[in-house]
């Protein structure tokens, strides 16, 4: 099993990291709770690893349906060692031309499906005196990125949010962490048009969360090449690393 993890929770599992990070903890012995939307891709995943992923459906947009996937997930393995806060869209947009509705929905799509899966699973492993809390957050969420800005404002928050609660859960051995991938190859993002440098695949992806959740960092940044950009963009002068920034904007846009 994944190291200290007999059992291990990922919402948005049904696709793209979540699925592949549910596929490889399955293989090494880890039975996996999978929450998604999409009830037969979850049935699916359930079958291809002979049972290790427990298929709980759930659009976890609702808080009251989050609240009662993660009651589920407590009776059917009696405790939850470890999740994975995987929920999260980002469509691809310029301000200049965004609407209030497109900006706020970005919002609930990316904070309110954490806060609705987070404030649960604080109670599930508070009781327990333990547990790990990992949240996928994206390299947007630590600088404001072009055709990104409400994902990048979203995952942000989020950022601010998990820290937060680092602080005040460790006296109940709650342990929280935010992995920061950058471009990933998925579904979702396939098609955005927007170009993708030091890309990664879902698996590789996948992988280096696992890893990370056998360590003690609280954030986990990743490829090294982008990582090293994002932070070398915080530390120059706005002007410039704006200028920076729109070299990786198409101009179309």
């Amino acid at each position: 099993m994944v190291r200290g993890v007999p059992t291990l929770l990922i919402s948005g599992a049904s696709s793209g990291i979540g699925r592949e990070v549910a596929l490889q903890a399955a293989r090494q012995g880890t039975t996996v709770l999978v929450l998604g939307r999409r009830a037969a891709l979850l049935d699916e995943l359930a079958a291809e690893t002979g049972g290790r992923c427990i298929p709980i459906p759930v659009d976890v947009s609702d808080t009251a349906a989050a609240q009662r996937a993660v009651d589920r997930a407590v009776e059917a393995t009696g405790r939850i060692d470890a999740a994975l806060l995987n929920v999260g869209a980002g469509p691809s947009f310029n301000l200049a031309g965004g609407t209030a509705a497109e900006i706020l929905h970005t919002m609930d799509a990316n904070y309110r499906v954490t806060v609705n899966m987070l404030v649960p699973l604080i109670a599930v492993m508070k009781r327990q005196r333990s547990g790990l809390i990992v949240h996928t957050n994206s390299l947007a969420g630590v600088n404001g990125t072009p055709m990104q800005g409400p994902y990048s404002a979203a995952k942000a928050a989020c950022r601010l949010l998990i820290d937060t609660a680092r602080i005040e859960l460790k006296p109940y051995g709650v342990r929280l962490m935010s992995v920061y991938p950058g471009f990933v190859a998925t579904d979702r993002v396939s098609d955005d048009g927007l170009p993708k440098p030091f890309e990664i695949s879902a698996a590789d992806a996948a992988a280096r969360i696992l890893r990370a959740m056998r360590g003690r960092r609280p954030d986990v940044l990743f490829p090294a090449p982008t990582a090293t950009l994002v932070r070398a963009l915080r530390m120059l002068p706005k002007s410039v690393a704006g200028r920076i920034m729109l070299r990786f904007t198409p101009p179309e846009y």
